[in-house]
């Protein structure tokens, strides 16, 4: 079996932001990671990517919010863009000009 990629999408927030979402199911798991999937979820406010969840082979599952990273409990795809979009909500109450 190859890499099946089950989203690729660009949503736009404003003339400002916009996400990105890309998941792959793979035969596999990465190293790092417990699950058969590839993920990056991506928020850019301004031309920076200011929140990205994402699970590089070797790094696991984790998460970058406002310049810190921190680990991310995988459960499963729709969880994981849940949470994108909390956290997504969030960003956008504490940084009001987004």
């Amino acid at each position: 079996m190859k890499a099946v990629e089950l989203v690729r999408t660009r949503i736009i927030y404003s003339d400002i932001a916009f996400a990105e979402l890309v998941l792959w199911h793979l035969p596999a798991p990465l190293l790092g990671s417990s699950h058969p999937f590839k993920y990056r979820l991506a928020y850019v406010v301004r031309g920076a990517c200011v929140l990205r969840y994402d699970n590089e082979a070797g790094k696991g599952d984790h998460r970058h919010y406002g310049g810190k990273e921190s680990r991310y409990a995988f459960s499963d795809a729709d969880e994981l863009i849940a949470a994108f979009q909390v956290d997504i909500a969030r960003w956008n109450r504490e940084n009001s000009d987004s």
